[in-house]
């Protein structure tokens, strides 16, 4: 049996694919550039940065973590032609909120010892201050043989009070 969420998702994509028009679209991102942010789900990337399909690779996950993203971004511009990376972390971000002891207390007491075991040596990268932590994953990408010097990197906060994104690194 199917959940409400499997159920919403084959309906809204019937509704999608009804008048899809986009099958056209080149495999590479047209404008060649990445952005990494957080999997936040109050964080629209395409509507919130102007992304439109076929546009850039949007690569997610906790706290728009650039040491999470690096083997998607290298696969983007070694592979697929990207240029430029945008970073963008938000205010408000979990990621903000905890230190990895914490996290790993957290996983103990709902995993048990095999939870535990699995994890015990993941840097969960919780960061404590926001402009910081951009510029410390920007400075992380710069000094990285993996990105080449060519590729543009810049760090942004988007603030998901506003909807407005400013320029940090």
């Amino acid at each position: 049996m199917a959940s409400q969420i499997q159920q919403s998702l084959e309906q809204k994509n019937a509704q999608y694919a009804s008048s899809f028009k986009e099958g056209h679209l080149a495999l590479p991102p047209a404008k060649k550039y990445a952005v990494v942010t957080c999997m936040d789900a109050r964080i629209d990337p395409a509507a919130a940065f102007g992304i439109s399909l076929g546009d850039a690779h949007v690569i997610r996950n906790a706290g728009g973590n650039a040491r999470d993203s690096i083997r998607s971004l290298v696969i983007s511009e070694q592979l697929l032609g990207t240029n430029e990376i945008l970073l963008i972390k938000h205010t408000g971000c979990g990621m903000l909120t905890f230190k990895n002891e914490d996290a790993h207390a957290v996983v103990e007491k709902q995993l048990g010892a095999s939870g535990k075991q699995e994890l015990s040596g993941l840097d969960f990268q919780p960061f404590p201050d926001l402009e910081k932590g951009v510029e410390d994953d920007v400075k992380f990408l710069k000094e990285s043989k993996a990105i080449p010097d060519s590729v543009t990197i810049t760090g942004w906060v988007y603030e998901v009070e506003t909807g407005k994104v400013r320029k940090v690194a």
